[in-house]
This record gives structure tokens, C-alpha cells and sequence, in this order.
């Protein structure tokens, strides 16, 4: 009897060691959040976790995303971009990753029907870039490029 329990107690310990192990992706972070409300991030490659203690709060991919968002020119016409942007600080971007999409949509809505917005669509690229950027920066968040389509 007593050997059967230690064969069941040995494939327990070896699934737990099998739990603790965690491989990150290349080109991935994860936030690992602790019961205590504590935060770590890992980069890629092994990693060693407390299966019951930590989890995964967040999966941020830092090779970047991209958003399609259809607005209004204050001009009256409608524009259509496409807003690429990438991770740059995930200790920063942990706190607003869920809500990214929804941010930068409003935020790009906001600037493109803004009366000061450039005629020229080279200008206007440029212009909500930069606009973009010097309030996401702070965030964690770089736009990379804007893709202007249907401008009017």
C-alpha cells in the first residue's frame, strides 16, 4: 500500500513542477499578478511561477496592433484611418492595455473633428500622429504609423 501512495504522491509533485513552469513567447510580455495585488512582468523564455498563488493578468504582444477607426472631418467629409501601435513600456501600458483600442479611438475621433486638423492629407497624417503620440507616450504607447483613407 505503501508504494502505491508514493507513486501517486510523486505524479502529484511532478504535476505541480509541471504547473510552475511558464514559457513566454519571443516578441510577449505578461503581467503576472500575486494574491497580494503585487505585479511582475515577464519577458520571453522559461519562467518559473507559483501556479495557485500568481496569474496571468495580461498578455501584451510587443511587435503591435493595429485599429481601424471611421470619423468625421470637421470639414464635413469622412475619414477612414488605420492606426498602427506597438508596446513600448509594458510596466507603463500594463494599466490602460485593456482599454487601448477604445482610447485611442475616441482620442482619434476627437482630434479629426477638431477645427485646427491640416488640409493636406500628408499634414493631417502627420499632425494626428504627433497628437496621438505626446498623449499615449506617457502611457507606455508609441503610434507607429496612421494610414488616411476617404479623406475628404
Amino acid at each position: 500500500m505503501l508504494p502505491q501512495n508514493l507513486w501517486i504522491l510523486l505524479a502529484m509533485m511532478a504535476l505541480i513542477a509541471i504547473a510552475c513552469v511558464r514559457r513566454i513567447p519571443e516578441g510577449q510580455v505578461h503581467s503576472m499578478r500575486r494574491l497580494g495585488g503585487q505585479v511582475r512582468f515577464l519577458g520571453a523564455g522559461m519562467h518559473f511561477v507559483m501556479p495557485l498563488i500568481e496569474r496571468v493578468s495580461h498578455r501584451m504582444s510587443l511587435s503591435g496592433s493595429q485599429l481601424e477607426i471611421d470619423a468625421k472631418l470637421n470639414s464635413g467629409g469622412d475619414c477612414h484611418a488605420c492606426v498602427y501601435y506597438q508596446v513600448l513600456d509594458p510596466e507603463r501600458a500594463d494599466t490602460v492595455i485593456e482599454s487601448v483600442d477604445s482610447l485611442l479611438r475616441e482620442r482619434a475621433v476627437a482630434l479629426l473633428g477638431h477645427g485646427g486638423v491640416p488640409g493636406e492629407p500628408n499634414d493631417r497624417r502627420a499632425w494626428l500622429k504627433q497628437s496621438l503620440n505626446s498623449e499615449f507616450r506617457e502611457r507606455g504607447l508609441l503610434v507607429t504609423r496612421i494610414d488616411l483613407r476617404n479623406a475628404a
